[in-house]
């Protein structure tokens, strides 16, 4: 007969784990893991992209109610005029006098009307007059202005950024207050200061090969945008206060990018900056270039070397692009959130760029 504390010792040793049962048990933990993780991702990117969709939708809303109040879209940006000329405002723009960019405007309605009442704006009586405008509005160069008694000074740091105006699958700097999303200039010029100027061509479409838009500045005068003159504007906005409207649509709202996304930290006028001001980036984008072209967040990148994915050379990091694999969401003037693949025909994305080009696009 065996003793019982004997049993009791087998028992107590045969119901415990070995090593290499451990192992193995932690092994199937971990490829499991491994095997749930993609996914996981997969699902939190998802509901990212649906966010970001979400706040361009938004955004669409509010632009129509702009539109209605004030019979045109809000300026991409405004700033002063320099000397008058006996034929009306010269061209010459006054680059430091900051009076806003379309985010500011568009503040009453995204339902940020304590925040535009804090700006204390001037009522836009004669537009693009000179002394006329918001000039309590901070410099460009200047993201975290405290400017005691009036202006964006009024409005705590912790408050400055919307929530609204950026998308949550950008790894930009949180906060920083930026805006993700970009009022289009459509298939306008955007020369760079680096020689290296792969897609200037696309903004002259008859030598590119891309058909015959009818487009005008043959000369590039307006590259960038840079115009009150909205004729010369291809998209929906520029940085310098074109008055631009829904009639000049002619190829129709459901067929017209209004706006897109851009990573803050790939634009050179996005980084750094912040979205009040009208040369912050928010309004610097241009179908030209295609979508996601790859470019350099590191802040240390040698000037213009390599060009082809520096944030300072305009003519190819002024152009839309996400952390959303494979595309980016845009805003149509009809006021629809459609995402575009970065291999989207490019003369089919420049028509969907150009609100006047007056040629049939089968949108994807």
């Amino acid at each position: 007969m065996i003793p019982s504390n004997l049993v009791v010792g087998r028992r107590r040793r045969g119901s415990g784990f070995t090593l290499i049962e451990l192992l193995v048990v932690i092994a199937i933990i971990a490829i499991l893991i491994g095997l749930l993780l993609p996914a996981i991702q997969k699902i939190r990117e998802a509901a990212r992209r649906m966010q970001c969709s979400s706040n361009l939708k938004q955004l669409g809303l509010a632009f129509h109610n702009y539109h209605d109040v004030n019979g045109k879209l809000p300026p991409g940006g405004l700033l002063g005029l320099g000397a008058m000329s006996a034929g009306g405002p010269s061209i010459n723009q006054d680059w430091n006098s900051e009076q806003g960019s379309w985010v500011v405007y568009t503040l009453p309605f995204i339902e940020q009307d304590n925040m535009y009442r804090a700006i204390n704006p001037r009522p836009e009586t004669v537009p693009n007059s000179v002394g006329n405008g918001w000039n309590n509005l901070p410099g460009s160069g200047n993201p975290y202005p405290n400017v005691p008694g009036y202006g964006i000074g009024n409005i705590p740091a912790n408050a400055r950024n919307i929530k609204l105006i950026r998308c949550p699958s950008d790894d930009y700097d949180p906060k920083q207050p930026v805006s993700n999303y970009v009022g289009s200039l459509g298939p306008q010029c955007a020369i760079g200061p680096c020689g290296y100027d792969p897609n200037q061509k696309y903004c002259h479409p008859l030598q590119s090969g891309l058909g015959d838009w009818g487009y005008s500045d043959q000369y590039e005068w307006f590259n960038h945008g840079n115009t009150y003159d909205s004729q010369w504007i291809q998209g929906a906005f520029n940085r310098v206060g074109a008055e631009i409207n829904f009639s000049m649509f002619i190829d129709g709202l459901s067929n017209s990018i209004l706006m897109g996304e851009c990573r803050a930290g790939t634009h050179d006028h996005l980084a750094g900056n912040a979205w009040w001001g009208f040369n912050n980036g928010n309004s610097h984008c241009s179908t030209i270039v295609p979508i996601n072209w790859k470019i350099s967040t590191d802040p240390l990148h040698s000037w213009c070397s390599p060009a082809q994915d520096y944030r300072g050379n305009w003519n190819v990091s002024w152009g839309f692009r996400s952390n959303h694999s494979g595309g980016a969401n845009f805003l149509f003037g009809d006021g629809r959130v459609q995402f575009l693949r970065d291999g989207i025909n490019h003369q089919t994305y420049q028509l969907l760029g150009c609100r006047k080009d007056g040629q049939a696009v089968q949108i994807p």
